[in-house]
């Protein structure tokens, strides 16, 4: 898996439903411990709430997905949360639904329809953003090759993460796995053929969805 999408920022709001509140959080986490704090932190800040449901999908893959009830009734919850997580095919996020009853019982129809749309409000608020593994090359050049070797690299859409100066310039690019030979052919003309670009990484970055 060399991309997935994840939410863009976090969302918090609210959403009702016969008098019952219910207070959704989506936040972008990078693991299951994150994850299990967020529902920790809002159980402390809202300790009068009845319900604290939760869902959260986890890895490049999905790998980890987990939801929780929390006291409602056995999949009228956690499941319908994630499974809009899942339908919107986002990973690396954590959803929590805190609920205060308001006198009127929902059913188990209502709460599967309540706590889904509250996270699909959520994921409205928070919108996405694309994750892409990208392939770490590095160059090393001459200085009196370095700066325009760059200029010609940036402009013909290469990414440059990083430039370090010592006994000769070392430029850090970026490539997508499938872009690693097109670059190293960039820099062959650039470099009329001296240049040899090394991996020597791999890294996440954002981008647009």
């Amino acid at each position: 898996m060399s991309t997935y999408l994840t939410v863009a920022r976090a969302a918090t709001g609210e959403v009702e439903d016969r008098g019952s509140r219910f207070l959704y959080t989506l936040h972008r986490v990078a693991d299951e411990g994150e994850a299990r704090a967020l529902v920790a932190e809002l159980r402390r800040e809202h300790w009068d709430a009845r319900h604290h449901c939760s869902a959260f999908v986890i890895g490049p893959g999905g790998e980890v997905q987990r939801s929780s009830d929390d006291g409602e009734p056995a999949g009228t919850a956690g499941a319908p949360m994630l499974e809009v997580l899942r339908g919107a095919r986002l990973s690396d996020v954590a959803a929590v639904v805190t609920r205060w009853f308001g006198g009127t019982l929902l059913g188990a129809g209502g709460l599967v329809r309540a706590y889904g749309d509250a996270v699909r409000a959520a994921l409205a608020d928070a919108g996405t953003l694309r994750r892409t593994l990208l392939t770490e090359l590095a160059l090393d050049l001459d200085h009196a090759d370095a700066g325009r070797v760059e200029g010609e690299l940036r402009a013909r859409g290469v990414s440059v993460l990083e430039v370090a100066y010592d006994a000769r310039v070392r430029l850090l690019l970026a490539a997508a796995p499938d872009e690693v030979d097109r670059v190293a052919a960039l820099v062959a003309a650039a470099t009329s053929g001296a240049g040899l670009p090394v991996a020597v990484g791999e890294r996440w970055v954002d981008g647009p969805a």
